[in-house]
């Protein structure tokens, strides 16, 4: 744990995915049968069950699919609420979740977001999405 937290775990499938937060680089992989993306990290593609799965650099960018403000929490993260977990969909057509930084109430489905990386010690980085600037 890093100052209580959970840290996820590296494996054969899910460690060119962190090595690449570690270098402010979102990592996500992609089926060279299918050319559908995948996340999160595994081995079979879901969409062909090929196993030809290659990484590649997503944008970064996508909108907020769904949202919620938790504004009580308990353990290593009671001092952090309220906070915002978030599903983004990213330009490549995946989902994941993540959390978004800035104000909780700025934060609507469809919003455009951005990645941004959070170290939370020598050890971790986490990939957090902010919202993007509109005009």
């Amino acid at each position: 744990m890093s100052n209580g937290r959970p840290i996820p775990v590296r494996d054969g499938d899910s460690t060119p995915f962190w090595n690449g937060v570690d270098q402010h680089e979102l990592r996500i992989q992609q089926c060279q049968a299918c050319a559908a993306y995948v996340f999160y990290p595994r081995s079979i593609c879901p969409h062909c069950f090929s196993d030809q799965l290659i990484w590649n650099v997503s944008s970064g960018r996508g909108r907020i699919y769904s949202y919620t403000v938790v504004h009580r929490s308990f353990g290593p993260f009671e001092q952090e609420a309220p906070f915002v977990v978030a599903i983004v969909e990213l330009e490549e057509g995946v989902r994941m979740m993540t959390r978004i930084v800035g104000p909780a109430s700025q934060v609507k489905v469809d919003a455009p977001v951005r990645v941004t990386y959070e170290r939370v010690d020598d050890d971790l980085t986490l990939p957090y999405f902010q919202l993007e600037e509109t005009r």
